[in-house]
């Protein structure tokens, strides 16, 4: 985890499988903030977390009722609560 992600919060690559959070705050900018706003993760949104891969790459989660795969380096720029 960066430093910037700890001073921030809890992100997305900690959460454990079955839990549910909501996003609170999205870190990055230009392309990679629009990429993940484009998935449909925006402030405010559930995140349920369905599955994390063996070696915690992808994270599966459901987002507005669908299934989404995220790299975990993606993961660390979604603060959650």
């Amino acid at each position: 985890m960066t430093n910037t992600a700890a001073a921030a919060g809890r992100t997305l690559r900690t959460v454990k499988p079955g839990q549910t959070v909501t996003v609170k705050k999205l870190n990055g900018g230009g392309a990679l903030r629009r990429r993940i706003m484009d998935m449909g993760i925006t402030k405010g949104t559930d995140l349920y977390v369905r599955k994390v891969a063996p070696l915690g790459d992808p994270v599966e989660i459901t987002v507005r009722g669908y299934e989404l795969s995220i790299r975990k380096d993606d993961a660390d720029n979604i603060v959650v609560e």
